[in-house]
């Protein structure tokens, strides 16, 4: 959009400028470029419209001189091209436009021997009023790593062992997808489910894996050995080649899509079908995943939405120090069932030794037909049918999990 010089006097635009052409009192425009609450969306919009148009740019130094604060967030992220991360650095790029605080994004690197500390260090020396931190990694003192920070925190994604002046936390529990991924699989009849983990120094990865393991042990099922690959595709690959050998192989959670991409390009090429011989979970739902073949069974991650509802809950702590932290809502898991999911092959043997037939379910599980009959058809378009033709009904996983075809 084009910038209009400043009316009026004919040199940097003012607050009165923007008022006149977002059509409101110069009070509305301070109470916008302040962040304060009660403004609504409409004129909040409005100002900040006119604002871009003239080029206006609050004087922030004067501002933070007169409130003791600086209007402004920081945020620790990895510089990664890992969807989940840069989703929901994106996501808080688009939610903070609206609070009337600016993002100050440190990258740092996995391995970084700084880590968090180092991060959060460089943020407080910038006076910023809160701290975000996305998707954190197990660094070598980052236990310590907020002691003496008296800024509120927001963690999103799995948060790490360390106390804070006052932690908020948004987002969907690792824990949480990984018994619904997991919980789906042996509702089909699978006798136990395999488990490709990611990096372990990831917070997430580790409750990804910790939810898997649990599901298992509440079911009574073996916990067959993990492999760990490290988010990648190649290393889903990987994984693939060496699973493939392992015949009494029914199911797979892979712990993020890219990697359950990796290991069925892998199956195939040994001759595993999938889903009619091994079926495989991914998790995050990324843009590709309806469009593989076959379509992959996920979890859908609402990322912009985490990153809105973390964003909202961290500016009132930094704006309401001695109020109750808003509550947190538990968002539900949505399983997004696709075509790499059916129930085991013929010949499956159950946890209590019993061999299956394509169909049945081991025990604890929900039986489940190759081939639906009548009854299985839901109603609805006919696009309810994923890419193989194979029928999936809504409802929920035994986990709790809404269930959505895709």
């Amino acid at each position: 959009m084009a910038r209009l010089a400043g009316r009026g006097t004919g040199t940097a635009p003012r607050s009165i400028d923007v008022a006149r052409l977002a059509g409101v009192s110069q009070k509305t425009v301070s109470r916008v470029m302040n962040g304060e609450q009660y403004v609504s969306g409409d004129l909040r919009r409005r100002v900040l419209d006119a604002a871009e148009t003239l080029g206006y740019r609050l004087n922030h130094a004067a501002r933070a001189l007169a409130s003791g604060r600086t209007r402004s967030i920081g945020v620790v992220t990895l510089g990664t091209a890992l969807y989940g991360p840069a989703s929901l650095l994106m996501g808080l790029e688009r939610a903070v436009r609206d609070t009337g605080y600016a993002l100050r994004v440190v990258n740092r690197v996995e391995g970084d021997a700084a880590g968090i500390a180092g991060a959060v260090d460089s943020l407080l020396d910038q006076g910023v009023d809160g701290i975000v931190i996305s998707e954190p990694i197990d660094e070598e003192g980052d236990a310590e790593v907020a002691v003496r920070a008296d800024v509120p925190f927001l963690i999103l994604g799995a948060p790490p062992p360390f106390t804070a002046h006052r932690v908020v936390t948004a987002g969907l529990v690792a824990h949480r997808l990984a018994r619904a991924v997991t919980g789906h699989l042996l509702d089909l009849g699978h006798p136990t489910v395999h488990h490709l983990a990611g990096p372990q120094r990831w917070y997430a990865a580790r409750d990804r894996r910790e939810g898997w393991r649990a599901t298992l042990a509440a079911h009574g099922r073996r916990e067959p050995p993990v492999i760990v690959g490290d988010w990648s595709a190649a290393s889903g690959y990987r994984a693939g080649l060496e699973l493939a050998e392992d015949r009494g192989l029914t199911a797979v959670f892979a712990a993020n899509d890219d990697m359950a991409i990796g290991l069925i390009r892998a199956l195939l090429e040994h001759g595993r079908r999938v889903p009619e011989d091994v079926s495989v979970v991914g998790l995050d739902d990324i843009p590709v995943a309806a469009y593989v073949t076959p379509p992959l069974t996920t979890v859908r991650q609402p990322f912009d939405a985490t990153a809105q509802d973390g964003l909202r809950r961290l500016v009132h702590a930094i704006e309401n120090p001695d109020a109750d932290p808003i509550p947190v809502e538990d968002p539900p898991v949505n399983l997004v069932v696709r075509a790499s999911t059916g129930p085991p092959p013929s010949g499956a043997v159950s946890a209590g030794g019993a061999v299956l037939a394509r169909g049945t379910a081991a025990p604890g599980g929900t039986a489940r037909t190759a081939a639906p009959d009548a009854s299985d058809i839901p109603s609805g378009p006919p696009n309810r049918a994923t890419a193989s033709g194979r029928l999936v009904s809504p409802g929920r996983t035994s986990s709790g999990a809404r269930r959505t075809t895709a």
